[in-house]
């Protein structure tokens, strides 16, 4: 975390002498650090003479509690003392703080503690470890009679607090496979109560976000934007602008997206945006009605492209639903969703002595190296990242063409490329001219036979695919199905036996992005709201029938299974309720998380629905900070609900 307080001094005090000193798992040696030097003891630990840990976070913090669960990880291994661990983002820098699962630099997707478990855990043992043989060695006692604990190392009559070991510790070797603790020896991983590392910054205002970010000699910058999406500048009139008091200029983007209007306030740009006058060839631009992308959307359901099954026969699939006792059928849209974050987008962007810096709270550092760099003719090196704290993403700070930092390049570089720009979108351009959870239209008919079984099931989903066109296609599109578009259906645990799931792709100059858990977000809806449908017609209760299609010996069916028992156990499924209230319930697997709820809800005489209570059963795997896990199910319960009930 970026908090300027006395206690982070010596990192900027050891960054711009270079005297710190970086070893990796592998190395040999190290060079040592001067007397009075904070010590880098591997890309992801610092230690400061004062016995303070710094822990350099690979991935930024949105809230979700990332810097929490890497400093636990680092610090569990290290055995520090809590209190005295501290957070700090990593610069941009791919070869070493590269997400492990992508191969570049970014937060998404859940990986973030998932890629670093063993990472950060093995960076806290080879610290720890070197800081055992360099008392040892100050001590002459063996290695294995000194303790560690709380940030102390200890001997008989003999004691040292990190800070004192840590110059000494630099001379020592690293092991190249440090040896990390027993999961019975746990002291962090997994406590409750461990307090989160961002919440004391985020109270009390110390806290730096990019939106809080000011450098000296700042303008403020923002675009006038195509009252239509894929509309182009033609031209433009900025003399009512100028009478606006604090404004600066006026500039045509480089690609026309748009007006570049520069001001000494995000009020004076406001104003000044709005008093610009222009005209926009809207030739390529989506001028269609809500009501005609719906229509073209169902549309696209009766003779699907591709087949996300791979070896599924449709017609055959067909005739077992057709020729069931009984079938069931539904037909579902889902509106385009912004994301909205608490903090609009933003960012800083000036010029250095060798190329630019951005601050940002950024979610994809090597994007935003990379397209920059593009766009001013630089290396990416030459693009330095300062990473802040973000007020929310839910993935829209992860677009793979970089959006907000290219359109950040472009007004600076329109402007000359000497004045530093701050780059500040509004609350309505974040609502009506971002990325979105694209729309989405499934069709589903199910074949059910006289004893409640699934004959068939025919699935059709109709939706602009996300991935096409990305750096990240070769990965997520194959046979022409974009994966996002249909994950949560293709590869669903139940046993379902003969299914197809048929994929159009909607075409519109729209930009859609990954929206919280991507596909999922109508997916799970679909299949389970089907589900339903099929235990109904079966007559058969919900929660009994999700358990027969989940039988098997499948670790993924397991975990469904129990976190499927559980939440209605505690909800008290099955249990009479009040007149006018009904429980629901339904399972799912989502980026290797695996979750159960049970919703209580009401109707009242006016038929206004109410959700009275949720109970949630969450298998994420090793809770590192269970305390953080909770808060992310009780947000996602929250914007889930958000999106269900108000959000179209």
């Amino acid at each position: 975390m970026t908090i300027q307080t006395s206690r982070r001094s010596f990192l900027k005090g050891a960054a711009a002498t270079g005297a710190a000193f970086a070893i990796g798992f592998n190395a040999s040696g190290a060079i040592a650090a001067g007397d009075g030097m904070a010590a880098s003891f591997n890309p992801f630990v610092k230690i400061d003479p004062d016995g303070m840990v710094t822990i350099i976070a690979k991935h930024f913090e949105m809230g979700q509690g990332t810097s929490t669960g890497l400093a636990t990880l680092v610090a569990e291994e290290l055995d520090a003392d809590w209190e005295k661990v501290v957070v700090d983002f990593a610069p941009a820098d791919t070869p070493v703080y590269a997400n492990l699962f992508f191969k570049s630099q970014g937060t998404g997707g859940s990986t973030a503690v998932a890629n670093s478990f063993m990472q950060y855990r093995q960076a806290g043992a080879a610290a720890r470890a070197m800081l055992v043989d360099a008392a040892a060695k100050e001590w002459g006692v063996p290695a294995a009679d000194i303790s560690v604990e709380s940030g102390m190392l200890k001997a008989t009559g003999k004691q040292a607090h990190f800070g004192e070991m840590a110059a000494k510790a630099a001379s020592m070797t690293a092991p190249e496979k440090p040896a990390v603790k027993d999961p019975k020896d746990f002291k962090l991983i997994g406590r409750v109560t461990l307090p989160r590392k961002d919440s004391a910054m985020k109270t009390d205002g110390s806290g730096i976000f990019a939106m809080d970010v000011k450098v000296p000699g700042m303008v403020y910058a923002m675009l006038k934007r195509s009252p239509n999406f894929g509309g182009v500048l033609k031209s433009f009139n900025a003399d009512a602008a100028k009478e606006v008091k604090g404004f600066v200029d006026a500039k045509a983007m480089p690609n026309n997206s748009g007006v570049a209007v520069y001001a000494k306030s995000t009020w004076a740009a406001m104003q000044a945006r709005d008093a610009i006058e222009a005209e926009w060839d809207l030739s390529n631009a989506e001028t269609r009605s809500s009501d005609d992308i719906v229509a073209e959307h169902l549309s696209l359901l009766e003779k699907p492209q591709y087949e996300a099954r791979k070896g599924a026969d449709r017609m055959a699939v067909a005739k077992s639903v057709d020729g069931a006792a009984k079938t069931v059928e539904g037909e579902f849209v889902f509106p385009f969703l912004a994301h909205a974050p608490m903090e609009p987008l933003n960012c800083v962007i000036e010029p250095t002595e060798n190329g630019i810096r951005i601050h940002d709270g950024c979610q994809f550092p090597t994007l935003t190296q990379a397209v920059p760099a593009a766009i001013l003719k630089l290396k990416p090196e030459q693009v330095e990242v300062k990473t802040v704290l973000a007020g929310g993403s839910f993935g829209r700070r992860a677009t793979t063409t970089a959006d907000y930092a290219m359109e950040a390049t472009l007004a600076f570089a329109a402007l000359g490329g000497k004045t530093p720009v701050k780059f500040v979108w509004s609350r309505e351009d974040d609502i009506a001219g971002g990325y979105y959870r694209p729309m989405a239209a499934h069709k589903v008919k199910i074949g059910v036979d006289d004893d409640g079984n699934i004959t068939g099931w025919q699935h059709a989903i109709a939706s602009k695919p996300i991935i096409k066109g990305t750096p990240f296609e070769a990965a997520l599109v194959h046979d022409g199905v974009d994966h996002t578009s249909v994950e949560g259906v293709s590869d669903t645990p139940y046993a379902i036996g003969d299914m197809s799931v048929g994929l159009s792709d909607f075409e519109t100059p729209m930009p859609v992005l990954w929206w919280r858990s991507v596909g999922h977000t109508h997916t799970a809806y679909v299949m389970e709201t089907m589900v339903d449908m099929v235990a109904e017609a079966a007559g058969k209760d919900a929660v009994e029938y999700r358990l027969s299609l989940l039988a098997g010996d499948g670790a993924g069916q397991k975990r469904l299974t129990n976190v499927l028992k559980l939440a209605p156990e505690k909800a008290g499924w099955g249990e009479k309720l009040p007149k006018g209230r009904s429980r629901g319930v339904a399972v799912h697997k989502t980026f290797n998380s695996y979750v159960a709820e049970v919703a209580e809800v009401s109707v009242n005489e006016d038929g206004a629905v109410k959700v009275e209570k949720i109970t949630c059963a969450v298998d994420c795997g090793v809770a590192v900070n269970p305390d953080v896990v909770r808060a992310q199910m009780e947000g996602g319960i929250g914007y889930g609900l958000g999106a269900a009930m108000r959000n179209e």
